[in-house]
């Protein structure tokens, strides 16, 4: 099968990372996987196109940069993507935001008429958008078969789709890398964390909406019964001063919370630092890439139940679902952090469940089965 995936934001964050495992995973089973998408701005750093490129899949088709959209420059767009899509005779057209989505649309055109080629689309947010005329159309007739993070998710998109092909489909993350493992007491050590210290993280951007306030107040509790507890914070974010380290300094607990930062290359040596991974709410990305890793890594979470999160977490097996108040979610950490067994059953269980409901090659053949079902 011709398949090309196609995207107009260039960040290396949401779902490129997902993006670009289920064009390399298409792609090991012998399909034709090409991707489009704008480069970087110089000296912005990590890019999509970037990471393409560094997995042997260079764009084919470079994007402009930006949003919304734009008669002119988004005209010169489709004439591209058409000619690319005619000479290479694509057959599925995958878009995975808006804007691409309306330039893939009028490129497809021709041949979704003819019956050559489908248009599908991933919806990365875990709860459908209003069901306003534009989003009917968008996700309805403008779409031959919809993607959602899970599969109570696309049971929340059905009302948009009328009848039509909507599909939930878990995400994945690389098993290899992010395997069990003891953690690094060096990377630990470099985080200021010792070995009597039992650790709480989170790997999230410092964003108002991510609930960084709940984080506080409920660390600030437990941190009132276990002075040997921490809180790692994994992410970056502008107003991080603002959302996190000032309020740390006002409850007292900014000695007790490490700010990691951005990881890389280190990244899953500094998720093995965490003893309990915790997730409150899902950010661009509705899989919750973060929470999977941390599965797969064997180490248990407790979250809330926003979006897919019930769908993630086994409550009571691979973690703990909680409400969102900070005595309930201080409490839930609490009781994993002082029972060592109990926190090594979840921890097992979870990496055991990761390494067949994340797998790459599950992800792949989910998809591949919605192509399939839209081409018929």
């Amino acid at each position: 099968m011709k398949v090309l995936q196609i995207t107009s934001d260039w960040k290396w964050t949401g779902p490129a990372e997902p993006m670009l495992r289920l064009a390399l995973a298409l792609r090991a089973r012998g399909h034709d996987v090409s991707i489009a998408a704008p480069e970087a701005p110089p000296g912005a750093g990590r890019g999509l196109a970037e990471e393409a490129r560094a997995a042997g899949l260079p764009p084919v088709v470079t994007l402009v940069r930006g949003r919304g959209l734009q008669l002119v420059r988004d005209t010169r767009e489709v004439r591209s993507l058409r000619a690319f899509l005619e000479a290479r005779e694509i057959e599925v057209v995958h878009a995975w935001h808006t804007r691409d989505h309306l330039i893939a649309h009028a490129a497809v055109a021709a041949r979704r008429r003819r019956g050559r080629a489908v248009l599908v689309r991933s919806l990365r947010t875990a709860e459908p958008p209003r069901a306003t005329p534009w989003a009917r159309w968008l996700l309805g007739p403008a779409t031959d078969a919809l993607v959602c993070v899970s599969p109570g998710s696309a049971e929340r998109c059905r009302p948009l789709r009328a009848g039509r092909l909507v599909a939930g489909v878990f995400g994945a993350v690389d098993l290899e890398r992010y395997r069990p493992a003891p953690p690094d007491l060096r990377v630990r050590s470099g985080l200021g964390l010792g070995p009597r210290h039992r650790v709480v993280g989170i790997v999230a951007r410092v964003q108002a909406h991510r609930r960084f306030d709940l984080l506080l107040e409920a660390a600030a509790r437990l941190f009132q019964t276990d002075p040997d507890a921490r809180l790692l914070v994994i992410g970056r974010g502008t107003r991080r001063a603002e959302l996190a380290e000032q309020p740390a300094v006002r409850l007292g607990i900014a000695d007790r919370v490490v700010f990691a930062g951005y990881r890389a290359a280190d990244y899953a040596d500094v998720l093995r630092a965490i003893d309990v991974f915790t997730f409150l709410v899902p950010g661009s990305d509705g899989t919750c890439r973060a929470l999977l890793e941390a599965q797969a890594c064997g180490i248990p979470a407790v979250t809330s139940r926003r979006g897919a999160l019930p769908e993630l977490v086994e409550d009571g097996r691979t973690g703990l679902l909680v409400d969102e108040d900070p005595e309930a979610l201080a409490k839930a950490w609490a009781s994993l952090l002082d029972d060592p067994a109990r926190r090594a059953t979840l921890g097992a269980y979870a990496a055991q469940r990761a390494a067949t409901r994340f797998a790459p090659d599950r992800y792949a053949s989910d998809v591949l089965a919605v192509y399939e079902a839209a081409r018929v």
